[in-house]
């Protein structure tokens, strides 16, 4: 079996204000919305960031776009102008995010009559 990952149905862009990371994911096929819903929880964006404090992790929908907003706050250790690291706008994470394992949660949403790009995990 394939191991499907966020980056095979989403896009992501970072971004930061401050200490904190602001991450935009939105699916590349309207009909992906409710699986990313599904998949990027708190405890799943905590766990794969290896963050202590889930409710840290603030995720919110962005109805509209069929996108979400997620914001992981004290991630650019000290921020842009403060930050002695090699990617202090945190533009890397992006990449990291979309790297979730989606664990076949596609045929959960597909059976409630969900819509969907048509992969196949």
């Amino acid at each position: 079996m394939i191991r499907r990952t966020l980056h095979d149905i989403a896009h992501a862009r970072a971004g930061d204000k401050g200490d904190s990371s602001i991450l935009f994911l939105a699916p590349f096929d309207e009909g992906d919305y409710a699986l990313l819903r599904h998949v990027v929880t708190q405890a799943a964006v905590a766990a794969h960031f290896q963050i202590r404090d889930v409710a840290s992790v603030a995720i919110r929908p962005l109805e509209a776009l069929s996108a979400l907003s997620i914001v992981i706050p004290h991630r650019l250790d000290g921020g842009v102008t403060r930050s002695a690291t090699a990617d202090p706008h945190g533009k890397t994470l992006s990449g990291h995010l979309l790297a979730l394992p989606l664990d076949g949660s596609r045929a959960g949403i597909q059976a409630e009559g969900g819509m969907g790009s048509g992969l196949v995990s």
